[in-house]
């Protein structure tokens, strides 16, 4: 079985006011054996889609190359804006080496809570996907529970808002749409994509992401 180690620490928990929570980079960012056109950060794959998003809500001009160049870009732009990344997964075992979090076997944690006990600062969680098995909504919920919290629904609509209490402050969770392909799918039958699309033929998938986390980027 493979070995799915994720590569990069968390990032910028000192500063931040909001995390970004994944799960796993793709398999080539284990390995080292990246191509071309991927960043060697989080979220660099070229076939990722939440810096193309954020390179265009916040008009970054990134470059997407294996470069020193890009890596800073990213780094500047999360700290400027006080927002951290930490992946909850910390490792997983696979059969098929691929990006699939229905895939990943034997998972480890890390240990979300402890995190936002330590950086009091820190006060919404962005889930880059729902509460599918394996996403990261999903494996947060089981740390929430074995740690005695309780999500409240604050929007059942997409992209889902919750809030829990922890030591006397509120932490939100937002559930965005995931930055990947595979949720094309998804986003095309939801009706208020199939609205917009029937409004202006052009409008697209990645349209619909741009809409949904430029609220809660932007967001001080």
């Amino acid at each position: 079985m493979f070995d799915h180690i994720h590569p990069y620490a968390p990032f910028n928990l000192k500063e931040a006011t909001k995390l970004i929570v994944g799960t796993l980079p793709p398999p080539r960012f284990t390995t080292g054996e990246l191509l071309p056109e991927d960043v060697d950060f989080c979220y660099g794959s070229k076939n990722g889609m939440l810096w193309p998003i954020l390179d265009n809500i916040f008009d970054l001009n990134l470059v997407y190359e294996n470069t020193a160049q890009a890596i800073d870009q990213r780094c500047h732009f999360l700290k400027r804006n006080k927002i951290g990344v930490c992946d909850i997964v910390a490792s997983a075992k696979r059969n098929k080496i691929d990006a699939s979090d229905l895939g990943m076997q034997e998972v480890v944690l890390r240990d979300l809570i402890t995190y936002l006990r330590t950086h009091i600062q820190i006060d919404t969680l962005i889930f880059t996907g729902g509460n599918s098995k394996n996403g990261p909504e999903y494996f947060f919920r089981r740390q929430a529970k074995e740690n005695q919290l309780k999500l409240d629904v604050v929007s059942s609509k997409v992209p889902r808002i919750h809030q829990f209490k922890l030591y006397g402050r509120t932490v939100k969770t937002v559930s965005l749409t995931a930055p990947s392909g595979a949720a094309n799918r998804a986003i095309g039958s939801m009706k208020q994509y199939k609205d917009q699309k029937l409004k202006n033929p052009q409008f697209n998938t990645f349209d619909f992401r741009i809409q949904q986390y430029r609220e809660f980027f932007e967001k001080s």
